[in-house]
């Protein structure tokens, strides 16, 4: 009798609330290389698109060596996506903010239309209060966005205060030894870059999927920066080292700076992951060892501006909360809007769908 392998379930985020609205790597589950096929969802809110996926990596567990759960920014607790390894696949919610329009339809990817399912005329009788509620929760988003880049602002005077302290070219001696212990160069191997966020700022305030750290990296280097100075450094470094030394990695971004700053990497093929810490994020992961900022910091000039670095970090903080506060009265407003789709629906058809869909992920895994 053939054992079911164990699999790993990862947590991630492709996408967040940040200072320039909602931004990601949803462009990730769009790919042609090795035979790939990317499942999109197409439907509206409360249709059954997150259950579906949620489904979908139920029926993978045992089946596939990785699984990753691509949470919501804006309800952690419902997917945006899954992807599977062994199969060889993917499957993603296609709709706004995070739009996914297949390049191959067909060929390398599989259009899921929920919208087949819905009546359309229950849902045209509550158009205004559809239209109402769509409008009232872009707003809400639109006021998030701007707490966030005004803590983004204030963050960002601290690291420009920090940088001013901070001997880089110690920063890059530590790095290289760094590279020169864990790093080893793998010859013939390309690098492989999985862009992903590990963190994120949700209606449950800003959450860390601290175990997908310790479930990839059996040795975790914990970046302890309250000012983010060194480990902008330190992470852009050890990043471009793995890839150019041939590993696949998960390089997981600040959700302030989606699209530029490195906050966590991981390298599963060596389980080795460095992860940041600092004040709006604690690991609380077994630390392999703990590298402090003030190493590469003249603390005593750093101290001179130390009202400064306090107003800012005490303000941000309170656009962080109010960032929040916003992000759970978009959610009721959302919760409000899927009522009036789960009473439209028929999700027999739904489920049916949806066992169409895993039986395709599962027959992949045995490829």
């Amino acid at each position: 009798m053939e054992l079911e392998k164990s699999s790993k379930t990862v947590d991630f985020f492709l996408g967040a609330n940040s200072p320039a609205g909602f931004a990601g790597y949803f462009n990730e589950l769009i790919h042609i290389q090795n035979g790939h096929r990317g499942f999109v969802i197409k439907g509206g809110p409360g249709t059954g698109k997150s259950s579906l996926m949620k489904k979908v990596a139920q029926a993978l567990e045992g089946k596939d060596e990785c699984i990753e759960r691509i949470h919501c920014s804006s309800d952690p607790d419902s997917l945006d996506g899954v992807i599977g390894k062994d199969a060889n696949a993917s499957i993603a919610d296609g709709t706004a903010p995070h739009v996914i329009e297949p390049d191959y339809p067909g060929a390398c990817q599989t259009t899921v239309n929920l919208c087949e399912y819905w009546d359309e005329a229950a849902l045209d009788k509550n158009r205004e209060e559809i239209v109402s509620l769509n409008q009232k929760n872009k707003a809400l988003h639109a006021r998030c966005t701007r707490y966030l880049k005004a803590a983004h602002a204030l963050l960002s005077d601290n690291e420009a205060i920090a940088s001013e302290c901070t001997d880089f070219l110690k920063i890059r001696s530590f790095s290289q030894k760094l590279i020169h212990k864990e790093i080893p160069l793998r010859k013939g191997s390309a690098g492989k870059e999985h862009k992903r966020l590990l963190s994120a700022v949700t209606p449950q305030g800003i959450l860390l999927y601290r175990d997908t750290a310790a479930a990839l990296c059996d040795r975790v280097y914990v970046i302890k920066d309250d000012f983010g100075a060194v480990s902008r450094g330190v992470m852009a470094n050890l990043r471009d080292a793995a890839l150019a030394a041939g590993y696949e990695v998960y390089t997981c971004y600040c959700p302030l700076e989606p699209l530029s700053k490195v906050e966590h990497l991981l390298i599963p093929q060596l389980s080795l992951g460095f992860v940041t810490a600092n004040k709006f994020i604690d690991p609380k992961i077994p630390t392999f060892r703990t590298v402090n900022f003030s190493r590469f910091t003249n603390v005593e000039q750093l101290r001179r501006k130390k009202q400064r670095l306090s107003f800012n970090k005490k303000a941000a903080c309170e656009l962080f909360e109010e960032a929040v506060r916003t992000l759970k009265e978009a959610k009721a407003v959302h919760d409000d809007l899927e009522s009036y789709y789960l009473s439209a629906v028929d999700f027999s058809r739904v489920d049916e769908k949806a066992q169409e869909v895993i039986a395709q992920f599962i027959a992949r895994c045995g490829r």
